[in-house]
């Protein structure tokens, strides 16, 4: 059963130590707080995290949907035990909303990211390169999904602007009309993992429905106020295609914080990127320093200014949170510190009397 969740050889080679500790294989295809939803060749089964797992996932995050688990499982109950995760091959992330930056995984060892957006009045380029970044920074292949086209007039033209700035494949469809769904299921091949990022309401659901040709997941329509969606898909689920690839529906999120992510803004700007080693000094800041290409190219019209002015707004939330995290492991380095001082104290103290 695990082979058509993406199973192969390296795992096998990887999973061997926790074979030998009588452990069972298996991947995480539905993500829930109280308790995740595991395939194994014994059955699908509800997996909760060890102690020692639960403790580690404080620092190191929880299991994630997609990733490949080793558990104990009481098969006739339909239970099991999550006591460690195989290393992830690929993971697309975020920023957590929290004081510590903390990184949240939305998917593990996925293969395609298709970055939704709806062709209607929510569509936001500048989302969408942040979205993009993330999915570049993942190690997966990033595509671009431009749904809903039956709701625009002209999706040719729209769809040929977002491919000047994507950097990646972007397709029209539109599950109403069957319009690219061939095209969609071309990139994902027999026993690749894909999943669906976007806001709410850009018809994930509704094109996971469609390539299952089943109503399988829940749907609801956008808000007629602002074209913006309502959350249907409450947690994040993995399923199987009839073509043999994966599929990874996730909840709507207006915005990925982003996190170690400089490579995936590279790929995102890569125009800008290209631009700043033209500039006459090395430390060229692009603001009013003589020889500077990016002015020269903002100046000439050839570079967007709204893009240029979101290139710098990512760079300096990038610059932010590496300092964040600095000073967030800082912190858990004085605490752990001190930690070690009270339980040398204390250990003095006990030889020094012994009936204290």
């Amino acid at each position: 059963m695990i082979e058509q969740y993406g199973w192969t050889d390296a795992l096998q080679l990887a999973f061997e130590p926790h074979a030998r500790a009588g452990h069972l294989a298996g991947r995480i295809i539905v993500q829930r707080r109280e308790a995740n939803l595991v395939v194994t060749d014994v059955g699908n089964l509800s997996a909760r995290l060890s102690g020692r797992l639960r403790h580690e996932a404080r620092e190191a995050g929880h299991p994630a949907a997609g990733d490949w688990v080793a558990l104990s499982a009481n098969a006739g109950e339909g239970t099991a035990v999550i006591h460690a995760v195989l290393p992830r091959r690929t993971s697309l992330v975020r920023r957590a909303a929290d004081s510590v930056q903390t990184l949240q995984v939305i998917a593990a060892n996925i293969d395609v990211v298709f970055v939704v957006t709806s062709m209607n009045a929510d569509l936001n380029p500048r989302r969408l390169e942040r979205f993009l970044a993330a999915a570049w920074q993942s190690g997966a292949r990033p595509v671009v999904l431009l749904t809903k086209a039956d709701l625009c007039e002209q999706p040719e033209a729209q769809a040929a602007e977002i491919a000047a700035l994507a950097g990646c494949p972007v397709l029209v469809v539109s599950a109403r009309q069957g319009l690219g769904l061939g095209a969609l299921m071309d990139h994902i091949s027999p026993g690749e993992t894909c999943v669906l990022i976007g806001s709410s309401g850009v018809g994930k659901s509704t094109l996971v429905n469609a390539l299952l040709g089943e109503e399988r997941m829940a749907t609801q329509d956008i808000r007629a106020g602002d074209a913006r969606g309502r959350h249907t898909t409450s947690y994040r689920h993995l399923v199987l295609l009839p073509g043999g690839g994966l599929i990874l529906d996730t909840p709507g999120i207006r915005e990925v914080g982003l996190i170690d992510a400089d490579a995936g803004l590279s790929m995102v700007f890569e125009d800008i990127e290209r631009l700043a080693p033209d500039c006459r000094f090395r430390d060229c800041r692009h603001g009013n320093e003589p020889g500077c290409a990016v002015r020269g190219a903002l100046e000439a019209g050839l570079l967007d200014a709204e893009r240029w002015a979101h290139f710098q707004k990512l760079s300096q939330e990038l610059a932010a949170s590496a300092q964040t995290k600095d000073r967030a492991a800082q912190e858990a380095e004085r605490t752990r510190l001190a930690r070690l001082q009270r339980a040398y104290r204390s250990n003095k103290k006990n030889l020094r009397d012994p009936s204290a």
